[in-house]
């Protein structure tokens, strides 16, 4: 399912409810400080990471399934994330977004924030956005802050950097 935007404005109840659709057919982006959380726990950046050739940049990626597209640490029968407590970031600001400009959605307006112009937003076609009994509610100023950390994060990951976190890793 495509992402559907609404402008988020106040907090929202968030509970997930495994529907699936968050974990299938997406270009998850990871940073450095993504493989490297994963790695961690112990998953070999070789079963998790691809890349994508985007312009001059080579961005890293989250392999997915090939039979269904799902994530390779998306559990298929729960349909819970095997890593929850190390998600990449982008995992952790779904079902919401950030953006530095307007997408031409009713009703949105600019979110400023630690000096910064932004624009949020949350899939509209996701269930689990004011679903009954939430098990939390999200603020605009979480998923901005998380944005942030996104924007800046991926900026600084790059093939020299995935290179030296590798023989890091082996030590």
């Amino acid at each position: 399912m495509r992402f559907k935007p609404r402008p988020f404005i106040k907090p929202v109840g968030f509970r997930c409810l495994y529907c699936l659709d968050c974990c299938r057919g997406r270009h998850v982006y990871l940073t450095l400080k993504d493989i490297a959380r994963i790695a961690k726990k112990g998953h070999d950046p070789q079963d998790f990471v691809t890349f994508s050739v985007e312009g001059n940049k080579v961005r890293f990626v989250l392999s997915v399934r090939e039979w269904d597209l799902g994530c390779v640490f998306h559990d298929p029968e729960t349909g819970k994330c095997t890593i929850h407590d190390v998600r990449p970031l982008i995992c952790r600001i779904y079902p919401f977004m950030v953006s530095r400009k307007p997408l031409g959605v009713g009703g949105e307006r600019p979110f400023h924030y630690k000096g910064e112009t932004l624009w949020l937003y949350y899939d509209e076609s996701c269930p689990g956005i004011n679903a009954e009994e939430p098990e939390t509610t999200i603020t605009p100023e979480e998923i901005a802050e998380l944005g942030l950390e996104f924007e800046e994060e991926f900026e600084k990951t790059d093939m020299e950097g995935f290179a030296k976190l590798l023989d890091e890793l082996e030590k």
